[in-house]
């Protein structure tokens, strides 16, 4: 007999088992699974973005509507209420800047003493007085010499003002002497 030099012919394995049974591969269920928690995922996240978008908003109260005018002379800051709603003094926040630099502390309003200012400021400014600051009525504090910028003639003071975190006015002047 001739001696068969080709290599053995490879034979494909078996789909069947011995029952006839397909042959069971856990590589089959991955991608279903990986599929059905994609889709869990996308469900979940569309729930959450709908609650928080169809979520009603707490309405924005405006801020107060006012005219307020300012002037600096020495060290003195006084603002004067020209027009529009009555501010609450409690509710103020007060940030001066000279030149562009703020102020090093700034005056925690409505007070009487801090550090960084005279005692005694006037108005609404002044721990003491009325809460409402009205058409009319001015209100003022002096800035220490301790405070850093320092006023001095010919700086520009800007004198934001918020009530209730809401920006209400933004007011510059140049400082003059007495």
């Amino acid at each position: 007999m001739p001696f068969d030099r080709s290599p053995p012919r490879s034979r494909p394995p078996s789909l069947r088992n011995a029952t006839g049974d397909a042959r069971r591969s856990g590589r089959a269920i991955a991608p279903v699974a990986g599929v059905l928690l994609l889709a869990i995922t996308v469900v979940l996240a569309g729930g959450v973005v709908t609650v928080a978008l169809g979520a009603p908003a707490e309405p924005v109260e405006p801020a107060p509507t006012t005219s307020l005018s300012l002037s600096a002379i020495d060290d003195r800051i006084t603002v004067t209420h020209r027009g529009g709603d009555a501010l609450n003094a409690s509710e103020l926040d007060v940030r001066v800047s000279v030149d562009g630099e703020p102020l090093a502390r700034q005056p925690p309003v409505p007070f009487f003493s801090a550090a960084g200012f005279r005692p005694g400021p006037t108005g609404a400014f002044n721990a003491a007085s009325d809460d409402d600051w009205r058409v009319g009525e001015s209100a003022s504090f002096r800035v220490a010499g301790t405070n850093d910028p320092v006023l001095e003639p010919g700086r520009t003071v800007v004198v934001d003002i918020s009530a209730d975190g809401r920006p209400v006015a933004t007011l510059e002047a140049v400082v003059n002497s007495a």
